[in-house]
């Protein structure tokens, strides 16, 4: 098993919080503190539930948790399409990543519920 910042999960939702941090700053002020803080702080829970998922042999409930995470950051990412914070574009990008991260995640949890230990590594 891989260290965590070589993980491709571990890598697509950095990246994605990276994005999040850069076009965050544009929201307007009522946003901007409220739903964009949000978003950027359930995304740096989706990382640590990632590293959490990599780092003990009882992954499956955390990387449930980090699914969940996932689901949170699209529900989020539709209330601020709809409010006028982001453009299509910057929507659909995101919404790709989130995708991604989605199938990355569910693929890991697959493999860990079909083998019987977990391998933990940090």
């Amino acid at each position: 098993m891989a260290t965590y910042d070589n993980l491709p999960v571990y890598k697509a939702s950095y990246d994605l919080l990276i994005e999040i941090f850069e076009f965050s700053k544009h929201f307007t002020r009522e946003y901007k503190y409220t739903l964009g803080e949000n978003l950027k702080k359930e995304t740096i829970e989706l990382i640590a539930n990632i590293y959490r998922a990599n780092c003990t042999y009882e992954k499956a409930g955390l990387i449930q948790k980090a699914r969940e995470n996932v689901e949170i950051i699209r529900l989020y990412m539709r209330l601020l399409n709809d409010l006028k914070q982001v453009n299509i574009k910057k929507f659909i990008n995101i919404n790709e990543r989130i995708d991604i991260l989605s199938k990355q995640l569910t693929g890991w949890q697959k493999s860990v519920s079909g083998s019987l230990a977990g391998v933990a590594q940090c």
